[in-house]
């Protein structure tokens, strides 16, 4: 079901081929991620300067916010070829040795989902990253020996929204981390104008504000209703995109003041009327919505958590007081009776 949310921040085939076309290709492009883009940039600066490659460099934070547009901008002021891949597409040693051994001097290798990689790879990327080696057993039984290939100096760019979950010997090796945070109401009006610009599609600037404001501060979900809101303006409305246009679009899509969907409502709602406001826990939850434990992690909960209307307890869910207030429900303060679940179910306030 995830899958199929217009603000899901994971894109199929066809979005990714819609933004591939709007991506920045420079740092003086990249709109937001000030202490990011500036890190990137004297990093960038001081490399080119001495001729090598870029340290080996990470990216992390929520789907959406531009991980593999870094990438991607990263090889363009470096001046060199990027190798895209990703950590499932990685099956074997072997998948990986013969990435590594097709990369040119100061190439980028891009594996996105790196904490997807399994052990047996990781154990080939460790040499390939600190020592630019790649190490081969050659033969069987006591005849085999080892061999070590020299590779040419590369820099291997990882992207994660799970960064816990890399293992320690591999998210040492890369010597640049970068947090990527969501964005902010300014920078997400610049993106929406920007990417109209590009789409040919006359857009007020109070229009773009509100298409940017209600887009979670992800781009990739801000471009995503930019596409749904040109549609609707150029049979509804007259072809351009101003704030009444922008409003009316938004709400026939169901996408609220702030930014949340019919699916967000419904976690909400679920936490609320069927747990008592919980704490639920995430199995429970993902059982009761029809959804995969991964995509409320991943998809729902980021945003929810940054409005505050969604806490995370050693013993499940908890909806909050604004959630409540958001979907215009009574909020009944918690006491110890209604908050244990021990507690028998006639003395619970709700």
């Amino acid at each position: 079901m995830s899958d199929e949310r217009l603000l899901n921040p994971n894109p199929d085939e066809s979005d990714q081929q819609a933004e591939k076309s709007l991506r920045p290709r420079k740092l003086a492009e990249f709109i937001g991620q000030g202490k990011v883009v500036e890190q990137l940039r004297i990093a960038i600066t001081a490399a080119k300067a001495r001729g090598e490659p870029l340290d080996h460099t990470l990216f992390y934070g929520p789907p959406g916010l531009g991980k593999t547009s870094l990438a991607g901008v990263v090889a363009n002021e470096m001046g060199v070829n990027m190798k895209v891949t990703s950590g499932p597409a990685i099956e074997r040693a072997g998948d990986l040795a013969a990435i590594l051994t097709n990369l040119q001097k100061d190439d980028v290798l891009f594996i996105d989902e790196v904490h997807r990689l399994n052990r047996a790879v990781e154990e080939v990327l460790y040499p390939a990253m600190e020592d630019f080696a790649l190490d081969l057993i050659v033969g069987k039984g006591p005849g085999a020996r080892n061999l070590r290939l020299s590779l040419p100096r590369f820099t291997a760019v990882g992207a994660t929204t799970r960064l816990a979950l890399l293992t320690s010997p591999l998210r040492d090796r890369f010597v640049s981390v970068h947090r990527l945070e969501f964005y902010n109401d300014a920078a997400m009006h610049e993106i929406v104008a920007r990417s109209a610009r590009i789409l040919g599609m006359p857009t007020t600037s109070e229009g773009a504000f509100e298409i940017g404001r209600r887009a979670r501060g992800t781009p990739r979900i801000a471009n995503r209703l930019l596409r749904r809101v040109r549609d609707y303006a150029q049979v509804v409305a007259q072809g351009e995109i101003t704030l009444d246009v922008a409003r009316a679009a938004l709400d026939t899509l169901e996408v609220d003041e702030l930014g949340l969907d019919e699916n967000d409502r419904r976690l909400l709602r679920t936490i609320i009327e069927l747990f008592e406001g919980g704490p639920v826990g995430l199995s429970t939850l993902a059982a009761a919505l029809a959804e995969e434990v991964d995509a409320i992690e991943d998809v729902y909960e980021p945003f929810l958590l940054q409005l505050g209307f969604l806490q995370r307890t050693p013993r499940g869910r908890v909806a909050t007081r604004r959630a409540y207030e958001h979907l215009d429900v009574p909020y009944v303060e918690r006491t110890a009776s209604n908050s244990d679940p021990d507690a028998p179910r006639q003395n619970r306030m709700w």
